[in-house]
This record gives structure tokens, sequence and C-alpha cells, in this order.
């Protein structure tokens, strides 16, 4: 037996120019010209990745906390947010959770065989056992985000990161933040992101309903056409 379907979007109650930056859409968006996906993917990806080293590369406080200018798995996520926006991987749950439980298990992981004498020798380990938990954590919880993984390895095979100990979690927090504000500046001009926040909305019962209502006209039609067949006979 399927489960109770998800609630209709809230974001239907709040004003057409404001929930249009958040994604929200009356009725299905336009498919739009492939050169128009590739400029706005174009700008999208620029803009978001220039923004995370502008503020990591360059603010002060940063700086003196020794912060990378850019986390590396970033640009692999720019690829789903600003190219491939409609993918469930792509999506603000996705992006966010997915980074942040990763970081998490990739420092509690690496913090653990730093205990050990022969950390050095045993980061391949930690590294391999970060991002395969992180696997798991974000598909138990829904949050798969395929650059997380290289969140969760990173702890353990780059010293920038390794040396930045806790801090890494509210850099990563932050950085996810960033890419989804450019995204949902840039995707909604003349595409739309995101397809869902948390879950995929219920379709509504008027749109479920034709799809049903074509089927039983076809059916009738079908039937009517053997009728008339058999008469001719």
């Amino acid at each position: 037996m399927s489960g109770s379907p998800s609630p209709p979007s809230r974001l239907a109650s709040l004003p057409v120019w404001f929930s249009h930056w958040l994604g929200h859409r009356r009725s299905p968006p336009q498919k739009r010209p492939e050169y128009v996906v590739w400029f706005w993917s174009f700008v999208g990806a620029f803009a978001g990745l220039s923004i995370l080293q502008a503020v990591f590369g360059h603010a002060q406080y940063f700086i003196g906390r020794k912060v990378p200018s850019i986390i590396a798995s970033y640009g692999a996520s720019a690829v789903l947010c600003y190219g491939a926006i409609e993918a469930p991987l792509a999506q603000p749950r996705a992006l966010v959770g997915g980074h942040f439980i990763s970081a998490l298990i990739g420092l509690c992981i690496t913090k653990l065989f730093s205990l050990s004498s022969h950390f050095e020798s045993l980061r391949w380990l930690a590294g391999s056992l970060s991002t395969s938990l992180a696997i798991v954590a974000m598909q138990m919880t829904a949050t798969t985000h395929p650059p997380a993984g290289a969140t969760a390895l990173l702890v353990a095979v780059n010293d920038e990161v390794w040396a930045i100990s806790w801090y890494y979690l509210p850099v990563v927090l932050l950085s996810s933040m960033l890419v989804l504000v450019v995204a949902l500046l840039i995707n909604n001009i003349q595409r739309r992101y995101p397809v869902f926040w948390i879950s995929p909305c219920a379709p509504s019962p008027l749109s479920a309903a034709i799809p049903a209502k074509s089927n039983e006209g076809a059916i009738e039609a079908k039937e009517n056409k053997i009728e008339s067949g058999e008469l001719a006979e």
C-alpha cells in the first residue's frame, strides 16, 4: 500500500512576485530552447563559484582562520544546481543536507583515526570510510547529492580542510546557502528552480483527473470502433 501523497506546496499562498523566485509556478513552465539553458547554466555557475571565492578568498574574517578559498566539491555542485536544475539530486534538500551531513561524518571519522599514532598512513582508510558512510547517511535521509561525497573525503585527504577542523561545518553550510541563493536568483529568470524544497508536491486533483478522463475516452472510442466493425460484417 503506497504512502499518502505530499500536500500541495505552501508557496501557492504567497504573492506571485515573491513565490516566483522560490520556484513556484501556477502552471507548468514552458520548455526553453537549449541555447537559453546553456547560457543561464554558464551565468549561474560563473556567478555562484565567483561569489564563493570572493567571500572565502578575500574576507579577512575567513583569511585569518585559514579557510580555503573554495571547497572543491562545490565545483561539482555547480554542475547540478546551475546545469541540471530539474534533477532531484540538485534540489535544496539534497544540496544543503547532503553537504552538511557528509562534512559532519567526514570530521567524526577522521577525528577518530587521528587518535592513532599511524594517522598519516591511515588517511586513505579514513577517507574511504567517511565517503562510504556519507553515501548511506544521505540515502537514509533522502539528501543524496553526489558532490557531497567529496565533502566527506576532503577532510581526510586535504590538509587545508583538516586544519580548520570543526570550523569546516559552518564553512560548508555557508557555502551551500550561497550556492542556493545564487541558484534561486539566476535559475528563476527564464527557468524554474527548485522543482521542490523538501519533497515533490502531489499533483492537483484537476491535473490528475485529466489523464484518467482521456484514458476513459480512448477506451470508449476503441469499443465503439469494434462494435462498428462487427455491424459492418
